[in-house]
């Protein structure tokens, strides 16, 4: 879906939440992306032109952006070794604690639906300093008063020696902000074309929200020359449906 913004040119709702999270990222030495993540790759690809080449960037499955030879397990000691900063994540159900779900819904022993399992989620959760949620469809089917099953915990008692956790989550309606200490999340803007009473109404938990809540900035001219013309056709080796779509690379 295209938007437009007063004074942007025409943007698609992906470049929107692509240059979103490339802000989340900051000024990190080191982002890595898993498994069926575009938004996350084309974010940390974008975060890194913009950075004349920081942060290091490692997209799992991708000879040319990873020094990994050994996949996850290689992922998961370069967290353990304080050597990846941001990670992203999301879940078949997210809570207002910043917990995620990627078991099943409904009872254990008899679910209603089934995912793909937790893999390194919960591990990854605890380590990575900087953790970016992300789920692009944000309906009360995903975004729940409490998860069905708890893969890995947005925050842990006082007495749980931890590094890691979530930042923010992003949806494709909006931004949210993740407070550790209150464990719960704040509206941080409205993505152009949405509003804050749609959000209300299609999030399952309570979130914070300050008196006016700002619409997303567009992505600024340079940032879409630079997702258009450098990080399609680097996404395009991992992702190639997803860039196709997105940015029309090799039609």
């Amino acid at each position: 879906m295209a938007t437009t913004s007063p004074n942007q040119k025409e943007f698609r709702t992906e470049e929107l939440l692509i240059s979103v999270v490339a802000d989340l990222i900051g000024d990190a030495r080191h982002a890595a992306v898993g498994n069926a993540s575009p938004i996350p790759a084309a974010a940390s690809l974008l975060a890194r032109a913009r950075g004349n080449g920081r942060p290091y960037v490692s997209l799992l499955g991708s000879p040319k952006h990873t020094f990994w030879t050994d996949g996850g397990r290689e992922l998961f000691d370069c967290a353990g070794q304080g050597r990846i900063d941001v990670f992203f994540l999301s879940g078949g159900e997210i809570d207002g604690e910043g917990n995620v779900n990627l078991v099943s819904v409904g009872d254990y022993d008899k679910p209603t639906a089934r995912f793909p399992g937790s893999f390194g989620s919960a591990y990854l959760y605890f380590v990575v300093p900087k953790v970016i949620l992300f789920r692009t469809e944000h309906s009360k089917r995903t975004l729940v008063p409490k998860v069905s099953f708890i893969s890995a915990p947005g925050a842990s008692a006082d007495n749980v020696y931890r590094t890691g956790g979530p930042i923010a989550l992003i949806t494709n309606r909006c931004l949210f902000s993740f407070d550790p200490a209150r464990r719960r999340f704040k509206l941080e803007s409205v993505h152009p074309g949405h509003t804050l009473a749609e959000v209300i109404v299609n999030t399952g938990f309570e979130f914070d929200r300050p008196p006016d809540v700002p619409v997303t900035p567009a992505p600024p001219p340079e940032t879409l020359r630079l997702l258009r013309e450098t990080v399609a056709p680097e996404l395009a080796e991992v992702y190639p449906q997803f860039a196709g779509k997105v940015f029309g690379t090799g039609r």
